[in-house]
Protein backbone atom coordinates (compact mmCIF):
# COMPACT_ATOMS: atom_id res chain seq x y z
CA UNK A 1 0.00 0.00 0.00
CA UNK A 2 1.14 3.52 -0.79
CA UNK A 3 0.33 5.84 2.12
CA UNK A 4 0.17 9.02 0.04
CA UNK A 5 -3.39 10.35 0.21
CA UNK A 6 -4.44 7.75 2.81
CA UNK A 7 -5.98 8.33 6.22
CA UNK A 8 -4.46 6.71 9.32
CA UNK A 9 -5.20 6.44 13.01
CA UNK A 10 -2.16 6.00 15.27
CA UNK A 11 -2.68 5.12 18.94
CA UNK A 12 -0.07 5.84 21.59
CA UNK A 13 1.03 8.65 19.29
CA UNK A 14 1.77 11.37 21.82
CA UNK A 15 5.42 10.36 21.99
CA UNK A 16 7.90 7.66 21.06
CA UNK A 17 7.25 5.24 18.21
CA UNK A 18 3.66 6.42 17.70
CA UNK A 19 4.68 10.06 17.30
CA UNK A 20 7.48 9.10 14.91
CA UNK A 21 5.12 6.96 12.80
CA UNK A 22 2.64 9.86 12.68
CA UNK A 23 5.36 12.21 11.43
CA UNK A 24 6.60 9.78 8.79
CA UNK A 25 3.06 9.15 7.56
CA UNK A 26 2.33 12.85 7.14
CA UNK A 27 5.69 13.44 5.45
CA UNK A 28 4.73 10.69 2.99
CA UNK A 29 1.43 12.40 2.17
CA UNK A 30 -1.01 10.74 4.60
CA UNK A 31 -3.50 12.36 6.97
CA UNK A 32 -3.36 11.23 10.59
CA UNK A 33 -5.53 11.12 13.68
CA UNK A 34 -3.08 11.31 16.60
CA UNK A 35 -4.52 9.28 19.48
CA UNK A 36 -3.13 9.18 23.01
CA UNK A 37 -4.35 9.06 26.57
CA UNK A 38 -2.28 12.20 27.19
CA UNK A 39 -4.29 14.86 25.38
CA UNK A 40 -1.61 17.53 25.62
CA UNK A 41 1.00 15.22 24.12
CA UNK A 42 -1.34 14.18 21.30
CA UNK A 43 -2.25 17.78 20.50
CA UNK A 44 1.43 18.75 20.59
CA UNK A 45 2.27 16.16 17.92
CA UNK A 46 -0.73 17.09 15.79
CA UNK A 47 -0.02 20.82 16.08
CA UNK A 48 3.61 20.36 15.05
CA UNK A 49 2.43 18.45 11.97
CA UNK A 50 -0.22 21.02 11.08
CA UNK A 51 2.39 23.76 11.32
CA UNK A 52 4.26 22.18 8.41
CA UNK A 53 1.50 20.33 6.56
CA UNK A 54 -1.60 22.46 7.15
CA UNK A 55 -4.61 20.24 7.97
CA UNK A 56 -2.83 16.89 7.81
CA UNK A 57 -3.31 15.93 11.46
CA UNK A 58 -5.86 16.12 14.24
CA UNK A 59 -5.63 14.90 17.84
CA UNK A 60 -8.15 13.08 20.00
CA UNK A 61 -7.42 12.05 23.58
CA UNK A 62 -8.81 8.93 25.18
CA UNK A 63 -8.35 5.37 26.39
CA UNK A 64 -7.75 2.79 23.65
CA UNK A 65 -9.34 0.08 25.79
CA UNK A 66 -12.70 1.90 25.49
CA UNK A 67 -14.56 0.78 22.37
CA UNK A 68 -16.59 4.00 22.37
CA UNK A 69 -13.35 5.98 22.14
CA UNK A 70 -12.16 3.82 19.24
CA UNK A 71 -15.46 4.57 17.53
CA UNK A 72 -14.90 8.29 18.07
CA UNK A 73 -11.43 8.00 16.55
CA UNK A 74 -12.90 6.44 13.41
CA UNK A 75 -15.68 9.05 13.27
CA UNK A 76 -13.13 11.85 13.70
CA UNK A 77 -11.01 10.47 10.87
CA UNK A 78 -14.04 10.27 8.59
CA UNK A 79 -15.24 13.76 9.50
CA UNK A 80 -11.86 15.36 8.83
CA UNK A 81 -10.26 13.22 6.15
CA UNK A 82 -12.51 10.44 4.86
CA UNK A 83 -12.57 6.68 5.35
CA UNK A 84 -9.87 5.11 7.53
CA UNK A 85 -7.27 3.28 5.44
CA UNK A 86 -4.69 2.35 8.10
CA UNK A 87 -4.94 1.67 11.81
CA UNK A 88 -1.82 1.53 13.98
CA UNK A 89 -2.49 -0.32 17.24
CA UNK A 90 0.58 1.12 18.92
CA UNK A 91 -0.43 2.03 22.49
CA UNK A 92 1.46 0.06 25.11
CA UNK A 93 2.33 -0.11 28.79
CA UNK A 94 5.28 -1.51 30.72
CA UNK A 95 5.07 -4.84 32.47
CA UNK A 96 5.21 -5.67 36.18
CA UNK A 97 8.33 -7.54 37.39
CA UNK A 98 8.24 -11.23 38.28
CA UNK A 99 5.01 -12.72 39.60
CA UNK A 100 4.32 -9.54 41.48
CA UNK A 101 1.66 -8.48 39.00
CA UNK A 102 -1.80 -8.67 40.53
CA UNK A 103 -4.93 -9.65 38.65
CA UNK A 104 -5.62 -6.01 37.87
CA UNK A 105 -2.17 -5.61 36.28
CA UNK A 106 -2.83 -8.62 34.07
CA UNK A 107 -6.26 -7.36 33.06
CA UNK A 108 -4.82 -3.95 32.15
CA UNK A 109 -2.01 -5.49 30.10
CA UNK A 110 -4.47 -7.62 28.13
CA UNK A 111 -6.83 -4.68 27.67
CA UNK A 112 -4.11 -2.42 26.23
CA UNK A 113 -2.03 -4.93 24.26
CA UNK A 114 -4.72 -7.30 22.98
CA UNK A 115 -8.35 -6.36 23.55
CA UNK A 116 -7.90 -2.85 22.14
CA UNK A 117 -6.58 -4.44 18.94
CA UNK A 118 -9.55 -6.80 18.76
CA UNK A 119 -12.03 -3.96 19.31
CA UNK A 120 -10.42 -1.78 16.65
CA UNK A 121 -10.45 -4.64 14.14
CA UNK A 122 -14.09 -5.34 14.96
CA UNK A 123 -14.95 -1.74 14.06
CA UNK A 124 -12.86 -1.57 10.88
CA UNK A 125 -12.43 -4.90 9.14
CA UNK A 126 -15.94 -5.39 7.72
CA UNK A 127 -15.75 -2.03 5.94
CA UNK A 128 -12.24 -2.81 4.68
CA UNK A 129 -13.41 -6.16 3.29
CA UNK A 130 -16.34 -4.46 1.57
CA UNK A 131 -14.00 -1.84 0.13
CA UNK A 132 -11.33 -4.42 -0.74
CA UNK A 133 -8.53 -2.54 1.04
CA UNK A 134 -7.34 -1.71 4.54
CA UNK A 135 -4.21 -2.00 6.65
CA UNK A 136 -3.85 -3.01 10.31
CA UNK A 137 -0.44 -2.50 11.95
CA UNK A 138 0.08 -4.03 15.39
CA UNK A 139 2.94 -2.89 17.60
CA UNK A 140 3.96 -5.98 19.54
CA UNK A 141 7.58 -6.46 20.61
CA UNK A 142 10.49 -8.82 20.20
CA UNK A 143 9.12 -10.12 23.52
CA UNK A 144 6.13 -11.37 21.55
CA UNK A 145 8.36 -13.64 19.46
CA UNK A 146 10.93 -14.52 22.09
CA UNK A 147 10.13 -13.60 25.69
CA UNK A 148 11.14 -10.89 28.12
CA UNK A 149 13.14 -11.72 31.19
CA UNK A 150 11.48 -10.43 34.32
CA UNK A 151 8.08 -9.23 33.08
CA UNK A 152 5.52 -11.97 32.58
CA UNK A 153 2.41 -9.92 31.81
CA UNK A 154 4.24 -7.83 29.19
CA UNK A 155 5.72 -10.90 27.50
CA UNK A 156 2.51 -12.93 27.51
CA UNK A 157 0.29 -10.14 26.19
CA UNK A 158 2.79 -9.25 23.46
CA UNK A 159 2.75 -12.91 22.38
CA UNK A 160 -1.03 -12.60 22.19
CA UNK A 161 -0.74 -9.42 20.10
CA UNK A 162 1.44 -11.27 17.58
CA UNK A 163 -1.05 -14.16 17.53
CA UNK A 164 -4.00 -11.84 16.86
CA UNK A 165 -2.13 -10.10 14.04
CA UNK A 166 -1.34 -13.50 12.52
CA UNK A 167 -5.00 -14.50 12.76
CA UNK A 168 -6.14 -11.29 11.08
CA UNK A 169 -3.72 -11.87 8.21
CA UNK A 170 -4.72 -15.51 7.76
CA UNK A 171 -8.44 -14.78 7.96
CA UNK A 172 -8.68 -11.58 5.92
CA UNK A 173 -5.47 -11.37 3.90
CA UNK A 174 -7.18 -12.67 0.76
CA UNK A 175 -10.00 -10.16 1.20
CA UNK A 176 -7.91 -7.02 0.84
CA UNK A 177 -6.94 -6.54 4.49
CA UNK A 178 -3.19 -6.23 4.94
CA UNK A 179 -1.55 -6.78 8.33
CA UNK A 180 1.90 -6.00 9.69
CA UNK A 181 3.30 -6.74 13.14
CA UNK A 182 6.10 -4.60 14.56
CA UNK A 183 8.48 -6.45 16.92
CA UNK A 184 11.40 -4.22 17.99
CA UNK A 185 13.80 -4.65 20.89
CA UNK A 186 15.33 -1.57 22.54
CA UNK A 187 13.97 1.81 21.38
CA UNK A 188 14.67 5.21 22.93
CA UNK A 189 11.25 5.77 24.49
CA UNK A 190 9.80 6.84 27.82
CA UNK A 191 9.00 3.18 28.54
CA UNK A 192 12.65 2.19 28.15
CA UNK A 193 13.75 5.16 30.26
CA UNK A 194 11.34 4.12 33.00
CA UNK A 195 13.14 0.78 33.13
CA UNK A 196 16.36 2.53 34.13
CA UNK A 197 14.62 3.97 37.19
CA UNK A 198 13.22 0.70 38.56
CA UNK A 199 14.69 -0.61 41.82
CA UNK A 200 13.65 -4.25 41.35
CA UNK A 201 16.39 -6.67 40.22
CA UNK A 202 13.84 -8.06 37.77
CA UNK A 203 13.39 -4.60 36.23
CA UNK A 204 17.14 -4.13 35.95
CA UNK A 205 17.57 -7.58 34.42
CA UNK A 206 14.80 -6.94 31.88
CA UNK A 207 16.34 -3.61 30.89
CA UNK A 208 19.81 -5.05 30.45
CA UNK A 209 18.47 -8.01 28.46
CA UNK A 210 16.87 -5.57 26.02
CA UNK A 211 19.72 -3.09 25.70
CA UNK A 212 22.62 -5.51 25.38
CA UNK A 213 20.96 -7.87 22.88
CA UNK A 214 21.16 -5.25 20.13
CA UNK A 215 21.49 -1.54 19.49
CA UNK A 216 18.95 0.86 20.97
CA UNK A 217 17.21 2.52 18.02
CA UNK A 218 15.51 5.88 17.77
CA UNK A 219 11.74 6.00 17.22
CA UNK A 220 12.43 7.58 13.83
CA UNK A 221 14.53 4.59 12.75
CA UNK A 222 11.69 2.28 13.73
CA UNK A 223 9.12 4.43 11.91
CA UNK A 224 11.21 4.25 8.73
CA UNK A 225 11.13 0.46 8.97
CA UNK A 226 7.37 0.51 9.46
CA UNK A 227 6.68 2.58 6.36
CA UNK A 228 9.03 0.42 4.30
CA UNK A 229 7.15 -2.69 5.45
CA UNK A 230 3.79 -1.15 4.54
CA UNK A 231 5.12 -0.33 1.09
CA UNK A 232 6.17 -3.99 0.73
CA UNK A 233 3.03 -5.28 2.51
CA UNK A 234 5.35 -7.33 4.73
CA UNK A 235 3.90 -8.98 7.84
CA UNK A 236 6.81 -9.12 10.25
CA UNK A 237 8.66 -5.85 10.91
CA UNK A 238 12.00 -6.44 12.64
CA UNK A 239 13.96 -3.19 13.05
CA UNK A 240 16.55 -5.21 14.99
CA UNK A 241 17.89 -7.85 12.62
CA UNK A 242 19.12 -9.90 15.59
CA UNK A 243 15.55 -10.86 16.43
CA UNK A 244 15.15 -13.04 13.34
CA UNK A 245 18.27 -15.03 14.23
CA UNK A 246 17.22 -15.44 17.87
CA UNK A 247 13.73 -16.53 16.83
CA UNK A 248 15.15 -19.07 14.41
CA UNK A 249 17.34 -20.49 17.19
CA UNK A 250 14.29 -20.72 19.45
CA UNK A 251 12.06 -22.66 17.04
CA UNK A 252 14.91 -24.89 15.83
CA UNK A 253 15.72 -26.21 19.32
CA UNK A 254 13.23 -25.01 21.91
CA UNK A 255 14.75 -26.85 24.88
CA UNK A 256 18.23 -25.57 24.14
CA UNK A 257 16.88 -22.04 23.82
CA UNK A 258 15.02 -22.28 27.15
CA UNK A 259 18.14 -23.64 28.86
CA UNK A 260 20.19 -20.78 27.43
CA UNK A 261 17.63 -18.22 28.57
CA UNK A 262 17.68 -19.61 32.11
CA UNK A 263 21.47 -19.35 32.18
CA UNK A 264 21.32 -15.81 30.83
CA UNK A 265 18.68 -14.82 33.38
CA UNK A 266 20.77 -16.25 36.21
CA UNK A 267 23.78 -14.23 35.10
CA UNK A 268 21.72 -11.04 34.98
CA UNK A 269 20.22 -11.58 38.42
CA UNK A 270 23.59 -12.55 39.91
CA UNK A 271 24.92 -9.15 38.90
CA UNK A 272 21.81 -7.39 40.18
CA UNK A 273 20.76 -6.90 36.58
CA UNK A 274 23.50 -4.33 36.12
CA UNK A 275 26.41 -4.62 33.71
Amino acid sequence: MKVNGKTAIVTGAGRGIGAAISRRLVEAGARVVVADRDGDAAEGVAASLRAKYLDAAVALAGDVTDEAYLGRLIATAKDHFGSVDLFFANAGIAGTPGLGAGDGDWVTAFEVHVHSHVRAARLLVDEWVERGEGYFVSTASAAGLLTQIGTANYSVTKHAAVAFAEWLSVTYGDKGVRVSCLCPMGVETAMLQAGTEGESPWSAAALRAVTEAGSVLTPEQVADEVLAAIDDERFLILPHREVAKLYQQKVTDYDRWLHGMRRYQASLLASGGRG
